[in-house]
């Protein structure tokens, strides 16, 4: 996805999510009840808002070439399926020729609508998933549970084009 500027902070986006859902693969169906407060909710219901809002956020920014997806009935399974077809989704918008001021409307099924420029909607849509993962996160630690490691500079070393020089002396 490096091919745009927006390419990275996608990128990561997907990948952070990922990483997230992987360590929550493991949890009991007790452990995926966990809330912290001041969080959004269980940890199943905050990645199940946190995938759904993508499909979201993908529908209204594609102009419903992505579809969306019945994120409350969804395992985390389903979730990720989910998750890596976001990737593609989004890489493939940003490969197009966008202008950042282009205001899209998003209808609700109860009537209310929001009206935003691209440039705004693409950054909710990294917000979001940031803070939604770290709520995930809060919770695991509450668990006991080591979350992983998913910021940038994470995935930059991950993906080998962040490098380390340890000091000389």
């Amino acid at each position: 996805m490096s091919s745009s500027l927006m390419g990275d902070a996608f990128a990561h986006h997907v990948w952070a999510t990922l990483r997230v859902i992987d360590v929550c693969l493991d949890l009991s169906p007790e452990q995926l009840e966990t809330s912290v407060p001041g969080t959004y909710g269980s940890i199943l219901d905050t990645m199940r808002h946190t995938v759904g809002a993508d499909s979201s956020y993908l529908f209204v920014m594609s102009g419903g070439q992505t579809p969306l997806i019945d994120e409350d009935h969804m395992d985390l399974f389903e979730l990720r399926a989910a998750t890596v077809g976001h990737g593609a989704a989004w890489s493939k918008l940003l490969a197009e020729d966008l202008d950042p001021d282009t205001v899209l409307e998003r209808h609700r099924d109860d009537g209310s609508e929001t009206h935003a420029p691209l440039s705004i909607r693409l950054a909710q849509a990294v917000h979001h998933g940031t803070d939604h993962r770290s709520q995930i996160c809060t919770a695991l630690t509450t668990l006991g549970i080591e979350p992983p490691a998913i910021d940038v500079w994470d995935f930059g070393l991950e993906d080998s084009r962040v490098v380390e020089i340890p000091p000389t002396s």
